[in-house]
């Protein structure tokens, strides 16, 4: 399989090493998997000359226009990780370049991946119009508001559509590695996953942080004050409304456009994170805290935990378990 990185400039260390690293090791372990006709012809290429990471390391690189279309081409993270520096690196012209060389390889049928701020890239090329996918947990307000017509799902790791494959933040990098591996042989990216010390996630949930997300608007972040404090109790909109100032329509309008959730879906996720936080700093039973957070029984909140974020209770007493 030939796989082209297309890195640009001020690329995410972490997010091209990890693409690489998780690539050869998985050639190196082939035979080993009973799967030797699993190859991986990796080449980083760029729509410039000189590339360097954003620690400074240069790059050497292939020029993408004088590549063959290839099977695969994959889009690390930008080094520009807050919305205000995105903005920013987004404007620049090597990612219009990158973003017409996507386009043309798209429409020969190469299958287009990318990871953390790199999903903005195949974005901000129209690539995913019409399509799933996910992005970083953090950036996802930006994202649902730059994009709207990408149906996005930023709480899932890694998402498959029709020619594109997105992950999540930062080191979901190597999720989407070895969803590549995966293709060719589920047991190859088993043991690759096991030599590189990786279990299966299949969600962000567990590390988002609400609150950081509701402060990219006024009127979710009074909201979000509000539930804070009456998580124990139970979910009013018009109470809620009433005391954020505003109508119970534009407070759904605002939530969904910025989080793209409704009130009460949120309202669950605050219930969630102090659940957690819980279940990670004390050693009060599961009924207990689910009545510190509003639900009747240990049962309803084992039920929402693994719902919303894919993790079980013993799973959630270890620490970022």
């Amino acid at each position: 399989m030939r796989i082209y990185i297309l890195a640009l400039n001020e690329v995410f260390d972490t997010g091209l090493s990890t693409l690489l690293d998780t690539l050869h090791v998985a050639n190196d372990l082939a035979s080993s998997a009973g799967a030797a006709s699993a190859h991986f012809d990796v080449t980083v290429i760029s729509v410039r000359r000189r590339v360097r990471t954003s620690q400074g390391f240069s790059v050497p690189v292939m020029a993408a226009t004088r590549c063959e279309p290839p099977d695969v081409v994959l889009v690390p993270a930008l080094g520009a990780k807050m919305p205000e520096t995105l903005r920013k690196a987004l404007e620049r012209p090597d990612v219009a370049d990158a973003g017409a060389v996507l386009r043309k390889w798209s429409d020969n049928g190469v299958l287009v991946g990318a990871a953390c701020t790199g999903t903005f890239v195949v974005a901000d090329a129209l690539l995913l119009d019409g399509q799933s996918a996910t992005t970083s947990w953090w950036l996802a307000p930006m994202f649902r508001e730059r994009y709207p017509h990408v149906r996005l799902e930023e709480s899932r790791m890694v998402v498959s559509s029709s020619g594109f494959v997105t992950a999540g933040a930062a080191l979901a990098h190597i999720d989407l590695a070895l969803w590549l591996i995966r293709r060719s042989s589920p047991t190859l990216a088993e043991l690759t996953a096991r030599f590189l010390l990786i279990e299966p996630r299949s969600s962000q949930a567990v590390f988002a942080i609400p609150d950081h997300l509701a402060h990219t608007d006024p009127l979710v972040e009074r909201f979000e004050r509000w539930a804070r404090r009456r998580l124990g109790e139970g979910f009013s909109l018009s109470e809620a409304a009433s005391a954020v100032g505003t109508s119970e329509r534009t407070l759904s309008r605002r939530l969904g456009a910025v989080l793209g959730k409704s009130p009460l879906s949120y309202f669950q996720d605050l219930r969630v994170e102090r659940a957690v936080h819980l279940l990670r700093t004390s050693s009060d039973g599961i009924d207990v805290i689910a009545a510190q957070v509003g639900y009747a029984d240990g049962t309803t909140l084992r039920a929402l935990l693994r719902r919303k974020i894919g993790r079980t209770v013993s799973e959630l007493r270890t620490p970022y378990g």
